[in-house]
């Protein structure tokens, strides 16, 4: 069966600036999504999880920030709008399907994924937009997921796909809308089973909210933040390179790989630099040098030696 999918906004009207809220409109958001919320029954509990040695000694990003200053498109393409527009997503009940070049298909349970082993996570956060953030995730490796579904050995690659809801997602409803739906992504199988490739399912010791992409969300710390999937709802181990969402929308602005490069611009803007989110300061104080692989080079580089990172960016 064929699915509509109604009329985009290019990827090229969406720049910095329309990405960017300035801070009282933000405020004024977030706020008012906060207090929406307020009757809504949360999916917050507290996870319990073992401390892990995949943490980085820099100040925690304010949780009011890392909840309140979101991209999920599917809620609104302003900063504020996952948290305003999303206390009508339901993350209860959920499972994940893992099917595709795989031993033992499989559809996963939210308790059965809640159960897995999880740890405390501090990584870096990098958007492609030149802002980043410092963020305490708690979730367990994808490769221990990967593990119970067996991969075949033409497995090469590893597909994500979001849940589609419009009447609960205002993103994914109207004529206008700003991409295509599902959301995709994708990742080498090499890259998936990395240890620092996790499913989170929790921040700042609790439940993931609404908006950070509730209940399961993929983090890929040394990639581009548009490569962290949300709310998925299947995962397809394939013989062949996957498709991704802003890839398609815009391949000459955004590539497969994504990975940090300070060394690579965007089209229409520099990332040799970035602004930490929720540090405060005058004239450029809380802009820093990226880093490349958003720091993780040691752990990661290997993964793509031999790879010209100008053209597989």
């Amino acid at each position: 069966m064929s699915l509509y999918r109604p009329p985009r906004i290019a990827a090229s009207q969406i720049t910095p600036e329309s990405c960017f809220l300035n801070r009282r409109s933000f405020l004024a958001t977030a706020a008012g999504g906060a207090l929406a919320a307020l009757g809504t029954p949360a999916f917050a509990e507290a996870l319990k999880a073992s401390k892990s040695p995949y943490a980085v000694d820099e100040a925690l990003t304010p949780e009011k920030d890392v909840t309140g200053y979101n991209n999920f498109y599917e809620f609104g393409m302003g900063k504020g709008d996952p948290l305003a527009n999303s206390e009508k997503f339901k993350p209860t009940p959920w499972t994940v399907k893992v099917d595709g070049l795989v031993g033992k298909p499989k559809e996963f349970g939210l308790e059965e994924l809640l159960a897995m082993p999880l740890e405390d996570r501090i990584y870096r956060m990098r958007c492609v937009e030149a802002w980043s953030m410092v963020v305490p995730w708690v979730g367990f490796p994808l490769a221990a997921l990967l593990d119970k579904v067996e991969p075949l050995g033409d497995a090469k690659y590893v597909a994500f796909e979001t849940v589609v809801r419009p009447e609960e997602m205002p993103g994914q409803s109207g004529y206008f809308q700003s991409l295509p739906w599902p959301y995709v992504e994708g990742l080498r199988l090499d890259e998936a089973r990395h240890p620092l490739a996790i499913l989170a399912v929790g921040v700042y010791g609790k439940t993931l909210p609404n908006q950070n992409g509730a209940p399961i969300r993929l983090v890929v710390p040394w990639k581009y933040g548009f490569k962290g999937i949300k709310s998925i709802v299947r995962i397809t181990l394939t013989d062949k390179q996957p498709p991704s969402t802003w890839n398609l929308s815009a391949p000459g602005e955004y590539g497969f790989y994504a990975n940090v490069n300070p060394e690579v611009d965007h089209p229409r803007w520099s990332q040799a630099s970035e602004n930490r989110i929720g540090e405060g300061g005058f004239f450029g104080a809380n802009r820093r040098p990226t880093l490349p692989f958003n720091g993780y080079a040691d752990e990661v580089a290997g993964l793509y030696s031999g790879m010209d990172l100008r053209a597989n960016y």
